[in-house]
């Protein structure tokens, strides 16, 4: 057996490797099972989060996001998978609400797939969602004003900020770039990351549809801790350990395959 403890290269492989596969590590494990002190093991995470691979968290490390691309290029990714979250989402709409949609690539998804005769009032920060909004006949369709996050495709900017806080949404459908169970959603964006928690503040529902690959990782800037969360939907159904501990918290998770 290999003596991680005299080869430090092949012990953060070894930490790497379990980061990938369950997405996240705890220090007390791993100085356990690589025969080292969890000093070693902190000093390991380091290391690796400097490179990028982890984001350091209390007694641990989780998977870092992959940086995403800017609206225009996500559009074309997970096209089916964001498609099948859309159909999902939609069970959840009731006519005669207020709901938020913010922008992202799987929010406009649901916009193409909402059907023709519901009602309500949609409300999004995204120029291109309010465009597909358009189509249906019977919805009061509002959308939020100021200058465009290009990477985002939105307006999170003071504008859009305090007309948000002058409504109250019944479903807020939020996208993020990465979940995790413990940290909860997060994003790349400062400003959008900011945006989105006021509009969490005002909604009676939270609604996250995201693929699977974005969980369990985590990003840069916090948007919601995981007890704010109440609706998880993803394409396909999570492994049992991380669905219970997301349920611990009282997130209900749905699965587009189920």
């Amino acid at each position: 057996m290999l003596d991680y403890a005299a080869f430090p290269q092949q012990r953060q492989e070894f930490i790497h490797q379990q980061l990938l596969k369950n997405g996240r590590v705890v220090c007390a494990t791993l100085a356990i099972e690589l025969n080292v002190s969890e000093h070693t093991i902190r000093r390991d995470l380091l290391e690796l989060s400097q490179q990028g691979l982890c984001k350091k968290v209390y007694g641990g490390a989780v998977l870092s996001a992959a940086k995403i691309d800017n609206f225009a290029e996500r559009k074309h990714s997970y096209r089916d998978e964001k498609h099948h979250i859309a159909k999902k989402c939609v069970e959840f709409i009731q006519n005669d609400s207020c709901i938020f949609l913010d922008t992202s690539t799987t929010n406009l998804a649901l916009a193409k797939v909402l059907p023709k005769d519901i009602k309500g009032t949609f409300v999004t920060n995204s120029p291109e969602i309010a465009t597909c909004l358009l189509q249906l006949d019977y919805c009061e369709v509002i959308l939020l004003g100021g200058e465009i996050h290009r990477d985002t495709g939105g307006c999170v900017g003071a504008v859009a900020i305090q007309q948000v806080k002058e409504m109250i949404f019944d479903q807020v459908f939020m996208g993020g770039c990465a979940i995790d169970p413990e940290v909860g959603l997060t994003g790349f964006y400062y400003a959008d990351s900011e945006f989105k928690k006021i509009v969490i503040q005002q909604a009676n529902q939270v609604i996250v549809p995201l693929t699977t690959n974005k969980l369990p990782v985590v990003a840069r800037y916090v948007i919601a801790q995981p007890e704010e969360i109440d609706i998880i939907v993803t394409d396909s159904a999570l492994e049992t350990e991380l669905s219970s501990q997301f349920r611990k918290n009282g997130v209900r998770i749905f699965s587009a395959d189920q």
